[in-house]
């Protein structure tokens, strides 16, 4: 679908507005100094260890365990994460060692 000019600004327009409120709402919601709700500490304590574990899911739901070949790239770079982690408490490290391991198994290995 190709957008013509004023509808393209539009979306720039709508995308700038969107991201701006959703930068400048909490500066707008809660006091500067003031006590930060309990609920949003404790999101921030629980979200993130649920949406990687939701990551985590979402990319192994198409893991075929037909043939080693449709496990064992998957499994290493899992491990590798892991170990990763584990070593260099580096959360970008741990990512791209994994999917450059996980690409380089898949690429030249288990073609």
């Amino acid at each position: 679908m190709t957008l013509n000019t004023g509808q393209a600004l539009a979306a720039i327009g709508v995308m700038a507005a969107v991201t701006f409120l959703t930068r400048a709402l909490p500066f707008f919601v809660f006091d500067r100094g003031g006590k930060i709700p309990g609920i949003i500490l404790y999101l921030g304590r629980v979200l993130p260890p649920a949406i990687i574990a939701m990551l985590i899911i979402y990319c192994l739901k198409g893991v075929s365990f037909a043939q080693p070949s449709g496990w064992i790239p998957a499994a290493l770079s899992c491990g590798a994460v892991v170990a990763l982690h584990l070593w260099k408490k580096n959360d970008l490290l741990s990512i791209f060692g994994g999917t450059v391991l996980y690409m380089v198994l898949v690429q030249t290995v288990f073609a």
